[in-house]
């Protein structure tokens, strides 16, 4: 089955840090750009991480950028989102994408809450 299992999703207080994994299966997605999205409440979902297949450049959205760092493991087809200092605007529901084939394959989302 195809599909992007989510998971390290979780309640952290201010200033805290949480490693997000994306696992990948039925298929092979080193060849492939990996990107993680967000919906924060009641907003848009957001593209704020992408990874390129190919000597894995990256990019941020200017809101995360040196505090989170996304990364890929091609031999264990996963990738993840180190978020460090995280703030309460951080907070949201947090998903793994690869387009594959002309079609976008999410994963279920993994809810992070930043909260005192």
């Amino acid at each position: 089955q195809v599909q992007l299992v989510e998971s390290g999703g979780g309640l952290v207080q201010p200033g805290g840090s949480l490693r997000l994994s994306c696992a990948a299966s039925g298929f092979s997605f080193s060849t492939y750009v990996l990107m993680w999205y967000r919906q924060r409440p009641g907003k848009e979902r957001e593209l704020i991480a992408v990874i390129s297949s190919v000597g894995g450049s990256t990019n941020y959205v200017d809101s995360v950028k040196g505090r989170f760092t996304i990364s890929r493991d091609n031999a264990k087809n996963t990738m993840y989102l180190q978020m460090n200092n995280l703030k309460p605007e951080d907070t949201a529901v947090y998903y793994c994408k690869v387009r594959r084939n002309g079609s976008d394959l999410w994963g279920q989302g993994t809810q992070v809450t930043v909260s005192s």
